[in-house]
């Protein structure tokens, strides 16, 4: 059994993701240290990912479906002074609480996350690199003033962490963003602190890639990013069809 830390609690918004949490399971029981607690924040699942998450033992809460109000719900009831949101396809490295710990001990960062590969049938590499340089070109196109104070935006697949009282001093995610509520927080936080990516890898599921093709999905992802950038974001959802 690993040492466990009192500071960070990982949240895992999720929705029928009874495919994907086995796998994640057998990776966050090799934590070391391991976090204070896992919570899972179910939208609703019509498969078994309830029974899998809680024979786990983590903490299983219900929410309303939607993935700000989801992280919204998990970060309320977390007891760790530090949140990770990690998404179910995503595969964090065994030391990640330690990193964790370590980027947060600097009061000047407000958040910060992971680098995501993103792999599965196969690596995709050029997507993969596109989602890095995002984190640069988009905030200093839409935000030019937050990026020469050094804030980048991140997105889900970055298993973001933050303090717990600066997301709920902020706010939190905004309930009405059906995606690109991860950005968003970005915006909020960076009025604390730095936010920024910290040289480490997670794998994440390339399911979307897999479904929609490379050039499809990066068109995706550039369009939906910039319907919020430029103020509609009502219809992000009707762009970002569901995939499990």
């Amino acid at each position: 059994m690993s040492p466990v830390t009192a500071n960070v609690s990982i949240v895992v918004p999720m929705l029928d993701e009874a495919l994907a949490l086995p796998r994640l399971i057998r990776v966050l029981d090799c934590l070391y240290p391991a976090p204070l607690e896992i919570v899972a924040v179910d939208g609703g699942s019509t498969d078994d990912s309830v029974a899998i998450a809680s024979a786990a033992g983590w903490r299983v809460i219900a929410s309303p479906v939607g993935r700000g109000i989801q992280v919204n719900t998990g970060v309320e009831a977390a007891a760790g002074s530090i949140v990770c949101v990690l998404h179910a396809d995503t595969l964090p490295p065994d030391d990640m609480v330690a990193v964790i710990e370590r980027v947060m001990a600097d009061p000047r960062t407000a958040l910060a996350g992971f680098i995501p590969l993103i792999t599965g049938e196969k690596t995709r590499w050029g997507t993969s690199l596109h989602n890095v340089v995002k984190t640069w070109y988009a905030p200093l196109l839409v935000r030019p003033h937050l990026f020469f104070r050094g804030v980048r935006l991140l997105f889900g697949d970055h298993a973001m962490f933050f303090r717990r009282a600066d997301f709920l001093a902020v706010g939190g995610c905004d309930p009405g963003l059906p995606i690109m509520e991860e950005a968003d927080l970005c915006i909020k936080l960076a009025r604390l602190g730095r936010v920024r990516l910290v040289s480490r890898v997670v794998l994440t599921s390339d399911r979307r890639v897999a479904a929609w093709g490379p050039l499809k999905a990066n068109w995706i992802y550039l369009k939906v990013g910039l319907m919020w950038a430029f103020g509609a974001r009502g219809r992000l959802g009707e762009h970002y069809p569901h995939v499990r």
